[in-house]
């Protein structure tokens, strides 16, 4: 019964990776013969500036991106559980998932209109209480901004669910030992909820710092890596390497490294959760 997914495993994830490793290895088009390089790839990419300022936005952006979306995860799924009545909860828990139901693409083309420069819903509610326009998308320190907050709406929803999921799963009795005690809201969570809830937490964070080193979707669409470069994520530059400049050899180069940056990243956390335990 496993069988189908094993092979779909297989075609579609494991043979692309292990022919990915193996074109590193090669200076190829596509359109003409490959011809073998060895290392020579990976030692030029020790000498690509611009691939060490991608890897330093990517880095800011699964900072910024990683902790608004568990924070605010986090919070609304406190939020909803704190709601007693059952109606009003499913309301908010539906309201607060459905922008997980929307395509990246028609996302971000929806949230262009709304950074607009020049008539933007957000610059005129900004014109309206005296803040003043923004350039937003058009500005090399905002843009990348942007493009968290689209990737925030998107994700959060997904995650306040299954943090939803592990809040369920705490006894309500700790919380009535707790108040008997006379612990307040605060120190419930935090001595309750939280360390409850670590496992959930620690899926979370893993699977959003990978998504966050993935991001490729919503910069295409809305800044194409720009302005002057300021949101060309590894992602996106091994997309311009590989279909703008058809360096399939150095992109591939680049695709295995960010995936094994990716693997200590993982392997890091889940050190650290050991420690801890």
């Amino acid at each position: 019964m496993v069988l189908p997914e094993i092979i779909g495993l297989l075609v579609f994830l494991f043979i692309p990776i292990l022919y990915a490793v193996y074109i590193s290895a090669f200076d190829w088009d596509v359109l003409s013969e490959k011809t073998f390089v060895g290392f020579q790839n990976y030692q030029n990419m020790l000498k690509d500036e611009m691939f060490f300022r991608s890897i330093w936005i990517t880095l800011r952006y699964s900072i910024i991106y990683v902790v608004l979306v568990f924070v605010l995860s986090l919070i609304m799924a406190v939020f909803v559980q704190s709601l007693r009545n059952k109606y009003l909860q499913q309301t908010a828990r539906i309201a607060i998932y459905l922008p997980n139901t929307i395509s990246t693409i028609v996302a971000a083309t929806v949230w262009i209109f709304l950074f607009e420069a020049r008539n933007g819903y957000l610059n005129r509610w900004l014109t309206a209480v005296g803040i003043g326009r923004q350039d937003f998308l058009g500005s090399t320190s905002q843009a990348l901004i942007c493009v968290v907050v689209v990737g925030v709406w998107l994700v959060v929803g997904y995650d306040m669910i299954i943090f939803l999921s592990a809040l369920k799963d705490v006894p309500e009795s700790y919380y009535e030992a707790a108040r008997l005690d006379g612990a307040n809201c605060i120190q419930q969570f935090f001595k309750i909820t939280f360390p409850l809830i670590k496992d959930t937490s620690v899926f979370i964070a893993i699977t959003t710092i990978i998504g966050s080193f993935q991001v490729f979707d919503q910069i295409r669409v809305m800044t194409n890596g720009g302005p002057g470069g300021s949101t060309t994520v590894t992602v996106f530059y091994i997309y311009q390497l590989a279909f703008e400049k058809y360096q399939f050899g150095y992109a591939s180069t680049i695709a295995v490294t960010l995936s094994i940056l990716i693997m200590f990243v993982t392997l890091f956390q889940l050190k650290l959760y050991k420690i801890d335990d």
